[in-house]
C-alpha cells in the first residue's frame, strides 16, 4: 500500500466517541443501547478502512443503527417489471455510438442540490424527480426542483414512504396526464399525505412526460450511453456496511446486488473507472451526498435496473 493510502486509512480510522457523535447529530448521549450499536459499527468502519485502499469510511447519522434497523430503512420496491405487466417500457440499448470518456451532469448544471429523504422510505421518489429534473433541464434549459411529496401522495401505483419504483411513478403521471409540481409549491414532509396536486405550481406541465425507458440490464455500454444522454435513475443494493458508511473514494467491494435503494447516476469517468451517483441522504452522507462506484463489474447491481423518462419540453408550462 502506498504511503498516502496508509495515511488516509489512519486518518479515516479516527472516529468520534459516541458522546461526540450524539452531540453532533442530536441524539441522546446517555442511551446505552444506541451506544453499543454505535461502537459495534465503529469496529466495522475501522475494519473497512484497514482493508480498502480505494475508499474511506466514517460514521454518519446512521452509525447507531443495527443491521435490522438499517435494512428496514431501505424500502425500494423489490418487484421488477415483468414482460406481461402493463405498460411495456421502451428499452434503451447501446447502438454502437461513440461514448464519451467522462460525463458529469452536476458540473453541466442539470442536477439540483442533494436532498434528504429523512426517515421516509421514499428513495424511489427522489430518483424519479432527479431524473425528471435532469431531462427537463437538458431539454428546456430550465433546472427546477420537483416535488417528491407529490409522488408520495398522489401516485397510487406505488406505496409512498413504504416503497416504490421510480418508473412506475413516471408511468402513473404520464397515464394520468398530470404535470409535476415544483418542490417549492409542494414541499417535502417525509411522510405520506393527501394529494394536493390541484393547488401546486407546475414545474413540468401535463404531457411533459413523453415516455419511460429501461436501460438494457447488465450492459455497462448501455448505461454509459444513457448517462451520456441524461441523468439516469438506478436501483442498487445499499444495505451493506460499505455503502452505509461510505465517505470518499471509489467503492469497489462488499456491496451486493439485491436492489433495495433507488439513486441517480449523474456521470461517469472511464479513466478513473467510476460511476458518479447522487444519493438522497443529505449532503452530510458520503462525499457531500455523492458516491463513486467502480465501473469494474456490476458493483451494487448498478447495471441491473436503470431507467429514465423522456420529456417533451415543447409542452408549455
Amino acid at each position: 500500500m502506498k504511503v498516502a493510502a496508509v495515511l488516509a486509512v489512519a486518518a479515516a480510522a479516527e472516529q468520534p466517541t459516541f458522546k461526540e457523535w450524539a452531540a453532533q447529530y442530536g441524539f441522546n448521549g446517555d442511551d446505552t443501547s444506541m451506544q453499543a450499536k454505535y461502537e459495534a459499527n465503529v469496529e466495522v468502519i475501522n475494519s473497512l478502512n484497514a482493508n480498502d485502499s480505494k475508499a474511506t469510511y466514517a460514521v454518519n447519522r446512521f452509525a447507531a443503527m443495527d443491521r435490522d434497523e438499517w435494512s428496514a430503512f431501505l424500502r425500494r420496491g423489490y418487484a421488477q417489471v415483468k414482460a406481461d405487466s402493463p405498460p411495456v417500457l421502451a428499452e434503451h440499448e447501446f447502438d454502437g455510438q461513440e461514448l464519451a470518456t467522462s460525463v458529469n451532469w452536476v458540473t453541466s448544471g442539470a442536477v439540483t442540490p442533494v436532498k434528504d429523504q429523512g426517515q421516509c422510505g421514499g428513495c424511489w421518489s427522489f430518483a424519479a424527480t432527479g431524473a425528471l429534473e435532469g431531462a427537463w433541464e437538458i431539454g428546456s434549459g430550465d433546472l427546477v426542483s420537483l416535488s417528491e411529496q407529490q409522488f408520495l401522495d398522489c401516485d397510487s401505483s406505488d406505496s409512498g414512504c413504504n416503497g416504490g419504483l421510480e418508473y412506475d411513478g413516471w408511468n402513473f403521471f404520464k397515464q394520468q396526464n398530470e404535470g409535476i409540481c415544483t418542490e417549492a409549491s409542494y414541499p417535502y414532509k417525509a411522510r405520506n399525505g393527501v394529494c394536493q396536486y390541484s393547488s401546486c405550481t407546475l414545474g413540468i406541465p401535463a404531457g411533459g412526460i413523453a415516455g419511460v425507458n429501461h436501460v438494457t440490464s447488465g450492459s455497462a455500454a448501455a448505461l454509459q450511453s444513457a448517462i451520456q444522454q441524461q441523468p439516469v435513475a438506478i436501483g442498487i443494493e445499499a444495505d451493506q456496511s460499505a455503502f452505509q458508511f461510505y465517505s470518499s473514494g471509489i467503492l469497489t467491494g462488499a456491496c451486493g446486488k439485491n436492489l433495495d435503494h433507488s439513486v441517480l447516476a449523474v456521470g461517469y469517468d472511464t479513466s478513473s473507472q467510476y460511476w458518479l451517483v447522487k444519493n438522497s441522504w443529505g449532503s452530510s452522507w458520503g462525499d457531500s451526498g455523492y458516491i463513486k462506484i467502480t465501473m469494474a463489474g456490476d458493483e451494487c447491481g448498478i447495471l441491473d435496473d436503470a431507467s429514465y423518462p423522456s420529456v417533451s419540453s415543447s409542452v408549455a408550462v
